[in-house]
């Protein structure tokens, strides 16, 4: 009992070391003036993405549980994303790593896994899932699983989660509750406790879920429907998935927008020349949706603000996304060059033609 009191303290500790991240305003045509978005940039944690909130808690979760101790061997089936922060918190409290992970996911990301001393799995296909569950079996170790535990993991009540952090910093801005939230889903844990503590608060912003190409998220929240599948994976690294997870939590949600590949390629390359930042494919994916509500806001005659995601930075994927020649080759280059053009009329006239 001593090891897992001072491995949440350490937990703890590290919580605390960590500043609260940027939040920036996204300069907007003048056609749409009193419109606001706001990009939250949790690529500034210590492991460079929005993960970093969820493997924290998935860590406190695990040790207050009594399913981690001292030697425990850590198991997880991810994209990367989550893997990478897992690697840190795992090194943190000296323990064995193993990241299960789709043997498409990006030489970056492993790199970076087994930089805090994890281990790559590497598996082909989708069954990322049953694999974990072997390997944390045949190690007698612990399957983390943060598709099904992410939801509750995390305290949606506040407790400096990512909503409560939202609004302590909105609250000088014109207009300090935002007419909506915009998100994507891995998981769907950033989503269930956005959306439980819009509830909890009783505030009027509404919560939009970004679903790319190849994710099963938006037509389940469209059927309801838990069976549902996609053979092929998502393209876009830690976001949408090929079967509806435990953790996915379509009652909080108010809308869902699907949002082409291609279209959060063309939109991070934007994203770069308006502010000077690459991000990753899933926050192409929240800005493009965003967009897409600050237009539909003006032509409701209305003002207000939009607040969406940068889930981790461009270096990451400096080998697909930033890359010509792995775009041409996937086929996106030409959709891209045509949404880039929409793009471009967007910030000039404010027009919306997609």
């Amino acid at each position: 009992m001593n090891w897992v009191n001072t491995a949440i303290e350490r937990v703890l500790a590290e919580m605390q070391r960590s500043s609260d991240t940027h939040l920036f305003q996204i300069p907007m045509p003048t056609q749409l003036e009193g419109i606001q978005i706001y990009l939250k940039d949790e690529s500034t944690h210590p492991t460079g993405s929005l993960k970093h909130r969820l493997a924290r808690s998935l860590f406190l979760y695990a040790l207050c549980n009594g399913d981690v101790a001292e030697g425990t061997t850590i198991v997880e089936a991810s994209s990367g994303s989550t893997a990478i922060s897992e690697a840190y918190f795992a090194s943190l409290l000296g323990l064995p790593f193993i990241a299960v992970m789709p043997n498409s996911t990006s030489a970056h990301k492993q790199a970076q896994i087994e930089f805090y001393g994890g281990q790559c799995h590497l598996v082909k296909g989708c069954d990322i899932y049953a694999e974990a569950q072997r390997l944390a079996r045949e190690l007698n170790g612990h399957y983390i699983d943060q598709f099904t535990n992410a939801e509750r993991a995390t305290d949606w009540r506040g407790n400096n989660n990512i909503a409560e952090s939202i609004f302590h910093q909105m609250q000088r801005e014109p207009s300090p509750e935002p007419s909506w939230i915009v998100v994507s889903a891995g998981t769907g844990g950033t989503s269930a406790t956005i959306g439980r503590y819009l509830n909890y608060k009783g505030l009027s912003t509404q919560l939009c879920v970004a679903d790319p190409t190849h994710s099963v998220f938006y037509e389940y929240y469209e059927k309801r429907d838990r069976t549902l599948s996609c053979e092929e994976p998502s393209a876009i690294e830690g976001i949408g998935r090929p079967r509806v997870e435990p953790s996915f939590i379509p009652s909080v949600i108010h809308r869902m927008i699907k949002v082409p590949d291609a279209a959060a390629f063309a939109t991070i390359h934007h994203l770069e020349r308006i502010l000077g930042i690459r991000a990753g494919g899933s926050s192409g994916t929240n800005l493009f949706a965003a967009y897409q509500l600050a237009v539909e806001l003006k032509e409701q005659g209305k003002t207000g603000s939009i607040v969406t995601m940068l889930c981790d930075r461009g270096d990451r994927y400096s080998d697909s996304y930033y890359n010509t020649d792995w775009l041409e080759a996937a086929g996106y280059k030409s959709e891209m060059d045509a949404v880039d053009q929409g793009l471009v009329r967007f910030y000039k006239d404010g027009v919306w033609d997609f």
